[in-house]
């Protein structure tokens, strides 16, 4: 098993984002609604691992998306679900997606395909956008997730067992700051 390895905020990952975000329009062509960069490598001053998660928005899961996806050279994971957070809608066609790999030899890259208006659609970018709009919030994730990589690098499944409640967490807080700023 490979050991789970957080580095330092990249400011490259951006750029990468950029590239990656530019191959995956030229892929989908007008079936890609919106293309988010989403996940760690997306809040600044956030360790992550150096994996760049793209957020690929649809207005439907289709046989066309893995056919696009796959004659370029991406690889499908169809066994990838998204984790259902605590006390959320449990019905599984608002957590269903589609999960790619970058093609052989390029840069390590997971996008998560979604419906949009789900709220898998929807966690990935208020998630995002609540912990680059709150640098506390950041330095605790931060801390947080060195910690468990500190005592848990090998064991994938411990470190998801460990960040899986304290995301929810943090969902729960991101929904009343986007409930807050919207009313005020």
């Amino acid at each position: 098993m490979t050991n789970i390895v957080l580095i330092a905020s990249q400011a490259q990952w951006q750029a990468d984002f950029a590239e990656i975000k530019h191959a995956v329009a030229a892929t989908l062509g007008d079936l890609a609604l919106q293309i988010d960069h989403i996940g760690s490598t997306s809040i600044p001053h956030l360790y992550a691992k150096d994996v760049i998660d793209v957020q690929v928005t649809v207005a439907a899961l289709t046989p066309t998306l893995i056919t696009r996806f796959t004659e370029a050279g991406y690889q499908h994971h169809p066994h990838l679900e998204d984790h259902v957070p605590l006390n959320a809608d449990d019905d599984p066609k608002q957590w269903q997606k589609y999960v790619f790999t970058e093609p052989a030899g390029e840069r390590r890259t997971n996008i998560h395909v979604r419906v949009a208006g789900r709220l898998n659609q929807q966690y990935a970018l208020l998630f995002r956008d609540y912990l680059r709009a709150t640098p506390t919030a950041v330095q605790l994730l931060d801390q947080f997730k060195r910690d468990i990589v500190k005592h848990h690098a090998p064991d994938v499944d411990a470190y998801y067992a460990f960040k899986d409640p304290y995301y929810d967490q943090i969902w729960l807080t991101a929904q009343r700051w986007d409930r807050l700023r919207k009313v005020g």
